[in-house]
């Protein structure tokens, strides 16, 4: 295989997602506490999680836009209580620098260097994350999401926009995630090579060929460098 770039998914792939948005509803929660009181009162965590998973099932056309859906819910919840868009806004920045304080899975700093040093490297994310905050942007020829482009993975367009970024072919191309449809069979359906991080071992169960897969980046770094 000739390998002239790699894209990676980022969530749940470079750091867990989960104890993220935990981090992030809770510090929302704190602003929410210090500069609109009347709102955590009404809405609780569970309840303005209730609040966002209603948003998002009204808007499916804004299903690849985490950001402008966050933005929803929290005018909806502020503007009973007399508060608008400033505030919106403010309350969208206190949650938004937790979700780019992350952990990384303890050996992607050092595998990430070693990729960045054998082809360039493009993030392709469904979820809002931004690698100049999060700090990694540094090794990266660029980073794509979902909402930059307009349609989410697995839309074969985002891929092809991610190799157009790093300057290669689809089929010179290699796209690393956790997700078994939107990142493999999504790179796949695009003319992609795959390979899936199976952080847990549970194996592939949706038929055909599976895909090369790997229980960390590490791995996946040997095997490039093996390339």
């Amino acid at each position: 295989m000739k390998l002239t770039a790699i894209t990676l998914d980022l969530d749940d792939t470079l750091w867990p997602i989960a104890p993220v948005m935990e981090r992030a509803d809770l510090a929302l929660q704190a602003w929410l506490q210090l500069n609109c009181p009347e709102v955590v009162q009404a809405l609780p965590i569970a309840a303005m999680r209730r609040l966002r998973d209603r948003v998002f099932a009204e808007h499916p056309e804004l299903g690849h836009d985490f950001t402008a859906l966050r933005m929803i819910c929290l005018r909806e919840a502020l503007a009973p209580h007399g508060y608008g868009e400033r505030e919106a806004e403010q309350a969208f920045e206190a949650f938004y620098a937790a979700r780019n304080r992350v952990e990384l899975y303890p050996e992607v700093g050092d595998a990430l260097e070693r990729l960045a040093r054998r082809a360039p490297l493009v993030s392709l994310s469904n979820g809002n994350a931004c690698l100049d905050r999060v700090g990694l942007a540094h090794l990266f020829r660029a980073q794509i999401t979902a909402r930059s482009f307009g349609a989410a993975k697995p839309d074969p367009a985002i891929f092809h926009a991610a190799c157009a970024l790093a300057g290669s072919k689809p089929d010179e191309t290699l796209h690393v995630g956790d997700h078994p449809e939107q990142d493999v069979l999504g790179a796949l359906g695009a003319g992609l090579h795959a390979v899936w991080i199976d952080r847990e071992g549970l194996g592939w169960t949706l038929g055909g060929v599976p895909p090369r897969s790997f229980t960390c980046l590490a791995q996946f770094a040997d095997f490039v460098e093996s390339l």
